[in-house]
């Protein structure tokens, strides 16, 4: 198996395990901010017990460890918006809306990590755009501030994951997923005046929420996270991102079968679901037919390190 198809079925890995957290969102009774606090403490608090990450991170030069904080800032508005879109709206709704990430990806990606700019990338991510506009038409009135709220968290995503691009492999993946859950956590404390229900987070979660969010802590967060920076080494951040779009086919098909969300959505939804899928299933073929035209055996570029 090569490096890049290594990485591919690792992505793919983590858009399964990433495909509960909408489901775990939705059951955890907390706020959204809070429930992401909780979420970024139990990860990076576990991460620091590890010999290792905590030697790496005295070794990190000042720059990065900036960088990598900043970042998770990224992360910890990123969650908090997807959290709340699924509190707007439902789980459905708010995996669907993390489609638009290739959109913002297609023109964030190039400049921030140097790389040629891709017209065909837009064109793609522009093409889910339709489906998403189905999507909005075909859910109650009363969900779509939760919408605009998804649409927000799919430009944050997309901004940490070029970002990431660009700084994974100065660092131990497990080293980064601390350092930058550990900011996120620490930027949503200091918020938490600014946002509703102030001082939630600092409240002990039930019994229920509590193993809720150990499993969406430990499952779906430090596992596919660390795992998803070990990929993007040989993939592009716009690639990982259209494999992430399989995440609302997970999301969906587990709310249907969990939570019942089929009684809340109608058939222009789900029509505007299978154009979003059909955008993310025909990039890998434009994708390989490009790196066949390129391939150069023995070097990197046989690999599409730089797609």
């Amino acid at each position: 198996m090569t490096p890049r198809s290594k990485a591919l079925c690792q992505i793919h890995f983590c858009v399964v395990l990433w495909g509960f957290t909408a489901i775990l969102g939705k059951l955890i009774t907390l706020p959204a901010h809070a429930l992401v606090w909780w979420r970024m403490l139990a990860v990076s608090a576990s991460l620091l017990l590890v010999p290792r990450v905590r030697r790496t991170l005295c070794a990190l030069p000042r720059r990065l460890i900036l960088a990598y904080a900043g970042v998770g800032v990224l992360v910890a508005l990123h969650w908090l918006t997807f959290y709340g879109a699924i509190k707007l709206a439902n789980a459905s709704v708010a995996a669907t809306c993390i489609a638009l990430g290739p959109v913002f990806l297609a023109l964030i990606e190039p400049w921030i990590v140097g790389r040629r700019f891709e017209p065909r990338e837009l064109l793609l991510g522009i093409a889910v755009v339709p489906g998403v506009a189905l999507v909005v038409g075909g859910i109650p009135s009363t969900m779509r501030l939760g919408v605009l709220v998804g649409a927000l968290s799919a430009l944050l995503v997309a901004m940490f994951g070029a970002l990431n691009k660009r700084l994974v492999a100065q660092a131990d993946p497990l080293t980064v997923t601390c350092l930058e859950l550990g900011a996120g956590m620490l930027f949503l404390g200091l918020a938490a005046p600014l946002l509703p229900h102030p001082g939630a987070e600092f409240v002990m979660p039930d019994l229920h929420d509590t193993l809720l969010l150990l499993i969406l802590a430990f499952g779906c967060t430090l596992l596919p996270f660390a795992l998803s920076l070990v990929a993007l080494r040989e993939l592009s951040a716009f690639s990982a991102q259209l494999a992430v779009n399989l995440e609302p086919v997970y999301a969906i098909g587990l709310a249907m079968l969990l939570l019942g969300e089929q009684r809340e959505l109608d058939t222009q939804f789900y029509l505007g679901v299978a154009i979003v899928l059909g955008a993310v299933f025909v990039h890998p073929l434009l994708v390989r037919r490009r790196t066949a035209r390129t391939e150069l055996p023995g070097t990197a570029e046989a690999e599409g390190v730089t797609e």
